[in-house]
């Protein structure tokens, strides 16, 4: 596989335009929302420990939707102006995949919404179900045509089912919603379990993923992180023997993501790097949940230091992203 998420697609000539009309923005720009609306999460989860006033993670709230409105935006708007067609730009074996990351968001956003207005965040959390359900759906249909290889496999292609299913299952819970919250659990755990393994497999027994790809391998620190938030919400907040499985799952993933630092610090800074932003701060959040539930000594500094930075590192990429725009 050669292509890249970051890379542009050629503009296209057309016979009755006076030159080549622009491409589709990448999808790997939609990252910069998810990453900001797990930022917010963040600040959302380390509030009572900190006794912020509400304003403040509502402030990154609200960063995160309007980068997520302005994103969506500029999609809409190239895409109409675009000579390629956006079933091309899905069935793109890098990039398809993280479409999904537009309908997740809007969850998180839900979520937050329904604090406000509780109908206005229950209508935005179906609308973005619906649609991520849509897109699943589509993306397996095409997949089942049998035109993948598995070098085309990343932790990108986790983002379709399991992001909707763990994500959807806490929003779910937030809007009251508790039958389908569970039942989104439960979608989300099966294709973490199933496409974890597969995405494991791709990694270590191919090649290695092209360097624009590499960013995506934090990823797989999202499904356990997710999960243990999720749980949380569903199960309450108890430090119960499915918590500690999925805690212990995390650090390890955790470590590994540790591990591959010095790989990563070796890369070409590039949109992707949004890719690390959203798994860190999810992490982030539900270490911050175990800090509240366990308490040990120095809880609240330490949750103040974590959420230091993440802050501090997705606002590094943010500069960067803004330097090289």
């Amino acid at each position: 596989m050669t292509s890249t998420l970051v890379s542009t697609p050629t503009p296209v000539d057309h016979p009755h335009t006076a030159g080549p009309r622009p491409a589709r923005l990448p999808l790997n720009t939609l990252a910069i929302g998810f990453g900001l609306a797990g930022l917010a999460e963040a600040w959302t989860a380390a509030s009572t420990a900190l006794t912020l006033p509400r304003i403040v993670p509502q402030a990154f709230w609200a960063l995160a939707a309007i980068a997520w409105v302005s994103l969506l935006t500029a999609h809409l708007v190239r895409g109409a102006r675009s000579g390629e067609r956006l079933t091309a730009q899905l069935r793109h074996p890098a990039q398809g995949p993280i479409a999904a990351l537009a309908p997740v968001t809007a969850m998180l956003l839900a979520a937050d919404l329904f604090t406000w207005s509780p109908s206005g965040g229950r209508a935005l959390f179906l609308l973005a179900l619906a649609a991520a359900a849509i897109l699943a759906a589509w993306l397996f249909a095409s997949w089942f045509e049998g035109r993948l290889e598995l070098e085309s496999l990343h932790p990108g292609y986790l983002l379709p089912t399991v992001a909707p299913g763990l994500v959807g299952a806490d929003v779910a819970h937030a809007v009251g919603y508790h039958g389908l919250a569970w039942a989104l659990f439960g979608v989300g755990t099966f294709f973490a379990v199933v496409l974890t393994a597969m995405v494991l497999l791709r990694l270590t027994f191919r090649s290695a993923l092209p360097e624009a790809l590499v960013p995506t391998t934090a990823i797989l620190l999202a499904p356990p992180a997710v999960a243990g938030i999720a749980w949380f919400s569903l199960h309450g907040h108890v430090a119960d023997p499915v918590a500690q499985a999925i805690a212990g799952l995390g650090v390890l993933l955790v470590l590994v993501q540790a591990a591959m630092v010095p790989r990563y610090r070796r890369l070409r800074f590039t949109v992707g790097f949004w890719s690390f932003t959203f798994p860190l701060a999810a992490a982030v959040a539900l270490t911050e949940e175990w800090l509240e539930v366990v308490r040990p000594a120095g809880w609240v500094p330490v949750t103040g230091a974590l959420l230091a930075f993440v802050t501090i590192f997705i606002g590094a990429v943010a500069a960067r992203s803004l330097q090289k725009a």
